[in-house]
């Protein structure tokens, strides 16, 4: 009786622990941006969901090193907007619906990124303060117009991250509101968003024609596709 007891014990451990396993994820799929590998992309000022009306500027001033970091030619993004707005297209939302043929046609990227903000900002509250950015992007091939690679990251910071007491809460948080009268806590916390949206090793951007490392990652990325079904 007591070794049954015993033997049931042991096998409801081995259950439980089995189901606690996490089953391996499949690789991203990168088949559509090893397709339509791009040399070039254009990134659009990106629409703006978000209740800060600055965002989209404040965010265009991160976006360009990360994205050429990859081993890609970027347009300036300054340029391009000035060029629209010269144009009549005004907005990021009336830019971002500009058909794909007519960007070609002028521009002639390889690619268009297309970002959406939905969140930025600082919220300060009684023993703390929060900075958070979310942002969502997608690359789409200019010759058929697909969409080639997508993620969205989000990352919040909080002024009493690592502090033990409330006194040390309360100084982080008075702190913070004090010097965000001098900087903007955003663009800090904006460049940690462009690192785990665009470098992320797991299905951030491929390394691009300009990257030193570019044809050893696509025979990485090529035998990781493999394992896709």
């Amino acid at each position: 009786m007591k070794k049954s007891f015993v033997y049931m014990i042991g096998m409801l451990w081995i259950i439980v622990m089995s189901a606690c396993q996490s089953t391996p994820k499949k690789p991203f799929n990168y088949r559509p941006f090893l397709k339509h590998m791009p040399a070039s992309i254009l990134v659009l000022p990106p629409v703006n969901e978000s209740m800060e009306v600055m965002a989209p500027y404040m965010y265009i001033s991160t976006i360009s090193r990360p994205i050429a970091e990859k081993g890609y030619y970027v347009f300036p993004v300054a340029v391009i907007d000035a060029l629209m707005k010269a144009n009549g297209v005004s907005t990021p939302e009336d830019m971002h619906r500009i058909p794909l043929i007519k960007i070609n046609e002028i521009i002639g990227p390889d690619a268009v990124l297309y970002v959406t903000i939905k969140e930025w900002g600082t919220k300060y509250r009684v023993l703390d303060s929060q900075t958070v950015v979310y942002a969502y992007a997608k690359l789409i091939d200019t010759d058929t117009g697909s969409i080639i690679w997508q993620n969205a990251s989000k990352v919040v910071k909080s002024s009493n991250d690592g502090s033990n007491s409330i006194i040390q809460m309360l100084l982080a948080a008075l702190i913070n509101q004090v010097l965000s009268n001098f900087f903007d806590p955003t663009l800090d916390v904006a460049h940690v968003m462009n690192q785990r949206l665009y470098n992320n090793a797991a299905k951030g951007l491929l390394k691009g024609k300009y990257h030193p490392e570019y044809e050893l990652s696509q025979k990485e990325v090529y035998d990781r596709m493999k394992l896709i079904k």
